[in-house]
């Protein structure tokens, strides 16, 4: 009843390398640091590389071959002299592999960017006339006016701000990048950004304008909209590199000569909106103000790809609530802005309110998302964006703030609204997609997009929690999605641009803050209430789980290195605490401190599980058990949680140690994890593998992280099944352990429980979610209750994290254990009658890995195509296993249970 059968696939020997890359982000074209790191696939059908040889001109002088005997492919060291400012490069690459020596790969180029020891221009600030308050200030026009002869060969500009700038040369937008120079921490870090400008120059008089707003550096942070404590005032830095044809250059740069004037953008703020008056005339220059900021040290070049317009969508409706004002559905919930063209006569005043849910009425509705403090008045939520006509042929389009939205309120005085004239522009990092997934079964084809776009919409230069009321990068987002995040996405450079930011944010005695960047600066405000919240378990760790995993899953060592330091500080300080605070309730149960109370993290605060389902009242409302009683809460033991966290990362950094030849540290950290482990089993392991907490949520974490011993795993998934089904089949997981619950169920043999959950309709489930609308993933579990009531945000990634279940399970494609960077897989598709076919793709460091599979009668077929240098291992569900490279096909039973029957 099984058969394996290998797919014949071409190999040539004269095939070339491929997917030629560095370790560097840009926009126009890639802009690296002085030594980048080399990539390239090899050439198809090779199983491995022997050696490679290298090619290069810099500045169109070769810089000689290099020869290198390694099977290493990935991140190839920069093997010639560092690179200077500007430099242009050219490189190719040829291998010698099984199959023999390669041809050449075609050209690859990039760019060094103007390193920091090299910048002449000076910091040029905006000469703001007005004491406007935060959210309420105008952006800012930045110019000079510079000839430049005939013959221009090149040009490049080099820029950055502290606020959010754009840049335009004789009235034409530079780049294709938005929000730039993007979010960081800014005290520490700051990104430029490189663009081609050779074609907008002409000869004669040119205009170079930096429009400037606050942005991340001064505008508003978080649900309460307090003041980004970056710095108070504004800043430019520009050079223009112009090179002409008879070899001589010029360099124009921001100096005393540069005017500032008030642009038309009268009021700008990333999360309260932008306000343009086309109508305002232009405001008389000033003179700028020069070096009067507080800018970081250096200034760096981002490892991420750029924030971009990557899609515009139509209104698939507009209708008109009331007299003058229109409700615009999108059809998709996303970050981004409108862009507008119907603007109307001069005169007229467009106002355009966004937000995620519309109510019964058709109007738009957003209290859900408004902001409360236990004991304190509701934060009203207001994303408004808001033009003036000036009767002439403008277009709006709010470049200097984002909003999360699928619906907007147009209003207007007076006047129609044009549907054709209104688009959605969607927002966010210009990622390369890696992950595809497709199966019969719709709801899971729906439920893999809504995950898709709420990773999406929350990932607009950093990974935030939402793209409406916070937008801030919670540090425990980031850390349950990013083995989700690696399967859809080349994440690498945006991880590492964001976990700079998280060490940047880190405090002195190593607390992780609990988002980064930190608007807050809460490293230098102790006293601060955040601070007394800072160094939670499951949010901190994201220190040691996202570069654990882009490690796994991209083979870069290096993202270990430059993070270890932060990791081990963090560690190291959630031990201490683990020895010397106690939680109140351990000193009520003994005064006297149990030997293994030393390694239980239970005295310091942590968030817990978060956003479980939510109990019923008497009367069947939904009760927060947060804002009911936030004392209770906030006080409850949670060392559960902290203590299971402490073994996990202890336990990773123990692995990272060894991987880094600290062997000491490797050894010190290991021995600490199995004390830490032992004690979370003296502590919370009841006999018979249940736990103190009795939770679905405190099963999986403890199955999942490897706290249960062996001989009690089995007894312990079962004590989570029998909760499921107590729960009518419901999930009952919150924000920490929903992602882990349906593989660990179908990995201990409870396939039916996971999908029986996978495919609940009623809430708390996924396909609820589908059901009452939603096109992203909500942050609770009744985002849209079943009075068709909104709560809380609309657009939270976190839960999304079980589309990996699709990937690993459904499809089947899963990376092999001890595997990194997908050197192995694993093929093992787990059906369910509700699924005839499934297939996927995962686009991996080593190439493209596609995996089909479709049930015919009571056989199931699967196909695997992953490139040679994969070691595939198909398992079918009939327990029929093989070893395959290449193209292969299996056939056998789609149930184990076949032959019994």
């Amino acid at each position: 009843m099984t058969s394996i059968e290998t797919v014949a696939a071409a190999t040539q020997t004269d095939a070339a390398p491929s997917g030629l890359a560095v370790d560097a982000g840009g926009d126009q074209f890639i802009v690296s640091g002085p030594t980048p790191r080399l990539s390239w696939l090899l050439p198809r059908g090779a199983t491995h590389q022997e050696r490679y040889e290298l090619e290069a001109t810099v500045d169109g002088e070769p810089v000689g071959t290099v020869i290198r005997h390694t099977r290493e492919h990935l991140r190839a060291p920069w093997p010639w002299a560092p690179l200077r400012s500007t430099q242009r490069v050219q490189w190719r690459v040829r291998t010698t592999t099984d199959l023999g020596t390669s041809g050449w790969s075609a050209w690859s180029r990039f760019e060094a960017g103007l390193f920091d020891e090299d910048w002449t221009a000076r910091w040029i600030s905006p000469a703001e006339s007005d004491n406007a308050g935060y959210g309420r200030r105008p952006a800012h026009v930045l110019a000079t006016t510079v000839e430049v002869p005939e013959g221009v060969a090149s040009a490049r500009l080099y820029a950055t701000a502290l606020g959010v700038y754009e840049a335009f040369i004789n009235g034409e937008r530079v780049g294709t990048a938005e929000l730039t120079p993007g979010a960081t921490s800014y005290d520490r870090t700051l990104y430029a950004q490189a663009s081609d400008v050779g074609e907008s120059l002409r000869p004669g008089a040119n205009t170079l304008e930096i429009v400037l707003s606050d942005g991340w550096f001064r505008g508003q942070v978080g649900a309460f909209r307090e003041p980004a404590g970056w710095g108070t005032v504004l800043g430019a830095r520009a050079e223009l590199h112009v090179d002409f044809a008879d070899g001589s250059t010029r360099t124009i740069v921001t100096d005393g000569e540069w005017t500032s004037s008030r642009s038309e953008i009268v009021q700008a703020d990333l999360m309260a909106g932008q306000m343009t008056d086309f109508s305002s005339g232009h405001e008389a220059a000033a003179s700028v103000l020069v070096d009067v900021v507080h800018a970081p040290p250096a200034i760096s070049w981002s490892p991420a790809p750029p924030v971009r317009i990557v899609d515009t969508r139509p209104a698939v409706s507009l209708t008109e609530v009331a007299d003058g004002t229109w409700v615009a559905d999108f059809g998709q919930n996303a970050s981004g802005w409108i862009r507008l063209a119907d603007l109307g006569p001069a005169g007229t005043r467009t106002v355009i309110d966004y937000g995620e849910f519309v109510g019964p009425d058709g109007d738009l509705s957003t209290t859900h998302l408004d902001s409360v403090r236990p004991g304190e008045p509701a934060r009203p939520f207001v994303q408004r964006d808001e033009v003036v006509s000036s009767g002439g042929a403008e277009v709006f389009e709010p470049r200097h703030t984002v909003h999360g939205f699928q619906y907007a309120r147009i209003t207007r005085e007076s006047g129609t609204l044009d549907a054709s004239s209104l688009e959605m522009r969607v927002v966010h990092t210009d990622f390369r997609q890696t992950g595809t997934f497709a199966s019969s079964n719709d709801d899971l084809n729906r439920l893999h997009e809504l995950a898709r776009w709420s990773w999406l919409g929350n990932a607009v230069d950093i990974p935030t929690d939402c793209p409406t009321r916070e937008r801030i990068g919670w540090t425990g987002d980031y850390q349950i999605f990013v083995p989700t995040a690696t399967r859809l996405y080349d994440v690498l450079g945006f991880s590492r641009k964001w976990l700079q930011s998280v060490r940047d944010d880190q405090l002195d005695d190593g607390r992780i803050a609990n988002f980064s960047p930190d608007g807050r600066r809460i490293k230098h405000n102790l006293q601060h209430q955040l601070a007394m919240m800072t160094g939670s378990a499951g949010w901190g760790d994201a220190i040691v789980a996202v570069p654990w995993e882009l490690y796994l899953s991209y083979g870069d060592r290096d993202v270990l290195a430059e993070n270890w330091d932060a990791m081990a500080r963090w560690v190291d300080w959630a031990l201490g605490t683990a020895r010397t605070a106690r939680h109140q309730s351990r000193i009520q149960r003994s005064a006297e401190e149990q030997p293994h109370e030393q390694f239980l993290w239970d005295g310091s605060f942590h968030w817990g599980e978060w956003i479980e389902p939510k109990p019923r009242a008497a009367d069947g409302s939904l009760v927060d058990p947060v804002h009911s009683n936030p004392m209770a809460w906030f006080m409850a033991d949670k060392g559960e949680v902290g203590t299971a966290y402490l073994y996990r990362s202890t336990a990773t950094l123990a692995q990272i140690a060894q991987i880094l030849g600290r062997v000491t540290d490797a050894a010190t950290y290991a021995a600490t994890a199995e004390k830490v482990r032992d004690a979370w089993r003296t502590e919370f392991l009841l006999p018979g593998g249940r736990t103190l907490a009795d939770t679905q949520a405190a099963y999986v974490r403890a199955l999942s992280f490897g706290l249960v011993p062996d001989d009690q795993r089995q007894a312990a998934a079962s004590r989570l099944v029998q909760l499921i089904r107590e729960a009518g089949l419901h999930l009952g997981t919150g924000f920490l352990s929903t992602g882990d619950l349906l593989p660990m169920l179908a990995d201990l043999g409870h396939a039916d429980i996971a999908y029986a959950v996978l495919f609940q309709r009623t809430s708390p489930s996924w396909l609820a979610m589908l059901d009452r609308g939603a096109t992203t993933i909500w942050e609770d579990w009744d985002g849209i209750d079943e009075n068709g009531v909104a709560h809380e945000s609309l657009n939270h990634y976190s839960k999304g994290a079980v589309v990996r279940f699709l990937h690993t399970h459904v499809v089947g494609l899963r990376q092999a254990e001890n595997s990194v960077a997908w050197t192995d897989v694993v093929v093992q598709p787990v059906p369910t009658p509700e699924v005839t076919w499934a297939r996927g793709t995962h686009d991996s460091p080593q190439g493209l890995i596609a995996v089909e599979w479709r049930i015919e009668g009571d056989e199931i077929e699967v196909s695997v195509d992953a490139p040679a240098s994969v070691g595939v291992r198909i398992v079918l569900p009939d327990g029929t296993t093989t070893d395959a490279r290449g193209p292969h096909r299996a056939r056998g039973l789609h149930d184990e249970r076949e032959d019994e029957r």
